[in-house]
């Protein structure tokens, strides 16, 4: 059996693949996985958006596991990797610390469309930067690439994924749900043993939760995505709607996961 190819981001920020939280996520994340497949034989462009801490890096790494067990090469990056350098801002003198700063000015809109998005595409050159700069050391990775297959699912994870700046690029958005409120809580509990707890609060709530508001006003993101998923429990994700909700998974038809009623508006901000 032809060993399928898996390529990752250089990066030193990384989360390792969890492992299966239950048959009924492992179900759920097979469906997505032969959506995605399904959509064509050729390189695809896959984003996983959510708010902070819903589970989107977890999520990318479980939908690429699934996608090679289907016979597609996969390439894993994150939109961390495509941050302008901490240096810059203290040299230029712009803000990235506040929510407005940040959403404004963190994220290296280029890189991420000219090394690694337009690439990607099934007539691109393939050849891709996984890592602009390290969002922890800062070194520059812009001249290291890989040679992507020209049946190979890139599946990028991030928050904002969906903005303007990126959301042309994308073949399928999947929008992962959570409560504000627990995405907050999530987020200060897995920085505190690195910030303190006290910072990590002050960044989650004036920092990142404040960007992320301004990306829900301003964008609306769940009014784009292709598959809305409610990723509170870990172990029972529900597919709530999205604009592909209703199409069949693939040839081999859809798994039975509790898909809500389409017109059930209990999507929670």
């Amino acid at each position: 059996m032809r060993a399928v190819q898996a390529f990752e981001s250089v990066s030193t920020w990384r989360q390792p693949v969890p492992p299966a939280a239950s048959a009924a996520r492992a179900a759920l994340i097979g469906d997505v996985a032969a959506r995605v497949a399904g959509l064509a034989p050729g390189r695809l462009r896959v984003a996983v958006d959510g708010l902070t801490c819903a589970g989107k890096t977890s999520f990318g790494h479980e939908l690429a596991a699934a996608l090679r067990e289907l016979g597609r090469p996969t390439i894993r990056a994150s939109m961390d990797d495509f941050k302008n350098p901490w240096r810059e801002a203290r040299e230029l003198g712009y803000d990235r610390v506040s929510g407005e700063g940040y959403y404004r000015n963190a994220y290296d809109f280029r890189s991420a469309r000219d090394l690694l998005l337009a690439p990607a595409a099934p007539s691109g050159s393939g050849n891709l930067v996984l890592c602009a700069h390290d969002p922890l050391t800062g070194e520059d990775h812009r001249g290291t690439t890989i040679a992507a297959p020209a049946d190979g699912v890139l599946i990028v994870d991030s928050v904002f994924a969906f903005r303007p700046e990126y959301n042309g690029f994308w073949d399928y958005r999947i929008w992962l749900e959570v409560d504000a409120g627990l995405a907050l809580r999530r987020g200060i509990a897995r920085d505190a043993a690195m910030e303190g707890a006290q910072e990590a609060q002050r960044v989650h709530r004036d920092r990142y939760h404040a960007a992320v508001m301004i990306y829900m006003a301003e964008v609306s993101p769940k009014s784009l995505a292709d598959l809305i998923i409610d990723n509170t429990d870990f172990a029972r994700p529900v597919i709530l709607g999205g604009r592909a909700a209703g199409r069949p998974a693939g040839r081999e038809g859809r798994c039975e996961l509790g898909l809500r009623d389409a017109g059930h508006r209990d999507l929670r901000d």
